[in-house]
């Protein structure tokens, strides 16, 4: 049975049939929140694949073209002759040079530190894929919660249009009883009365589906004057096999992203340690370079191919380095400390929910048992009502009260199916259930 709330507008809205796992499925598809995370998750690629380049060699090319205006240029040599002086040669005149430099640099040795910083960048990587996916059951579960507050506002309008008709009858019965002098005029009052307090929360009612519809639509991304045809079958008849407490929580830590996550940031930030400490060992590469020169009119230099070893080593992060290496330790404690909260804070959405779920189910048998009483209820005053026994009144809250119990019992399922959705998403087990 499809539940449908269709009003008359002013155009011709389009109608969709909408099943739960659609639902999900579309707010999963047009999520903002997830394309974020995708974009986050190829930021921390890319910074991977630059840890990952800093083994490779660095190559640095440059060139220049000088004009020279009327350079002083005093060359003087040594040349051996019979009487052993020296003679000063001419010099050139010289108003341009070009060079040109080609110097290339390969990492033998870094103390590690390029090691460590693809190590924590892997880490980091790992995190950011996480974290898309712990957002991923919060998107299903607000699908989800969009989805059961669709039917119980659809559930609402059509209960009390229910009534309604129920009501109207009841006052066109009431009209005959009071030309027929078989009823007061106040009690019909009273009767019509209720009729229109009925009409506004139909109006009311309807308003709330309405507002429940474009939310809904925004949410799946879809149309916001699409009419959404909501599966009662699959609100209602959601069943589960419950397991024990403990069983979720050990899914919660063992399944939820977010906790994973942390973990590996956690183990980032001990790379961190070990790469401030790093610093403080020397860096060793092979170099090699090409130089090339002209001097019009007086020198031209090419093949000037140099190879050799470099080694660099800072004296000062002897003293310098300690305050860097305490920081990173700062850090890998405060994500460690982060870890144990969140660990703890699952523990507790996970109890809540469970306790919750309980609940739920409690209430549905106690409405149920509601709807029971406050259906004998009204056929027991209804029938004193035509017997002359009872009032207007009393028929009137009689049937308020059999209403409400109706209300209250669909509330209380689709809640059920929130409620034990509410509790595998904190136990990390939602989308493994879709």
């Amino acid at each position: 049975m499809l539940l449908a709330v269709v009003y008359t507008t002013a155009g011709f809205a389009q109608t969709r049939k909408l099943t739960l796992q659609e639902a999900i499925e579309l707010a999963v598809k047009n999520s903002g929140q997830l394309q974020g995370a995708q974009a986050k998750i190829e930021e921390a690629t890319a910074a991977l694949r630059e840890a990952v380049e800093r083994k490779l060699p660095d190559v640095n090319a440059s060139g220049s073209y000088l004009r020279l205006s009327h350079a002083n240029v005093d060359l003087k040599t040594k040349s051996n002759n019979s009487s052993g002086g020296t003679q000063q040669q001419g010099s050139p005149e010289i108003s341009q040079v070009v060079y040109g430099m080609l110097n290339a640099s390969l990492p033998i040795y870094a103390g590690g530190k390029i090691k460590y910083g693809i190590e924590a960048a892997q880490y980091l990587e790992h995190a950011a894929r996480l974290d898309a996916q712990s957002q991923r059951p919060e998107i299903e579960l607000n699908a989800i919660n969009a989805y059961i507050n669709l039917y119980k506002a659809g559930a609402v309008v059509a209960l009390v249009k229910e009534n309604l008709q129920t009501m109207q009858q009841r006052v066109k019965d009431l009209s005959n009883m009071e030309q027929n002098g078989l009823l007061a005029r106040n009690d019909l009052m009273k009767a019509q009365l209720q009729e229109s307090n009925i009409e506004l929360s139909v109006l009311d009612a309807e308003n709330n589906w309405k507002l429940a519809n474009v939310s809904t639509n925004l949410l799946l991304g879809l149309p916001e004057t699409t009419i959404l045809e909501v599966d009662s079958i699959n609100i209602t008849s959601v069943t589960a096999q419950l397991q024990t407490l403990e069983s979720f929580e050990q899914s919660a830590l063992q399944n939820r992203k977010e906790l994973e996550a942390l973990i590996y940031r956690t183990k980032a930030a001990g790379v961190g340690v070990k790469s401030a400490a790093a610093e403080k060992l020397p860096s060793v590469a092979l170099t090699g370079g090409y130089v090339a020169a002209d001097i019009p009119g007086f020198v031209t230099v090419t093949n000037a191919v140099n190879i050799g070893i470099g080694v660099q080593y800072s004296l000062s992060s002897l003293w310098k380095n300690k305050s860097k290496v305490e920081q990173a330790k700062s850090r890998q404690k405060q994500l460690e400390i982060s870890q144990s909260l969140l660990s703890d804070n699952i523990r507790l959405q996970v109890n809540t929910n469970y306790e919750n779920y309980i609940l739920s189910q409690k209430k549905i048998d106690v409405y149920k048992k509601a709807i029971d009483q406050a259906a004998e209820n009204y056929r027991i005053v209804k029938n004193k009502f035509d017997n002359s026994l009872a009032t207007t009144t009393d028929v009137l809250d009689a049937d308020v009260a059999l209403l409400q119990a109706r209300i209250n019992y669909s509330n209380a399922k689709a809640d059920a199916v929130l409620a034990y959705n509410q509790l595998l998403q904190s136990a990390g087990m939602l989308s493994n259930t879709k």
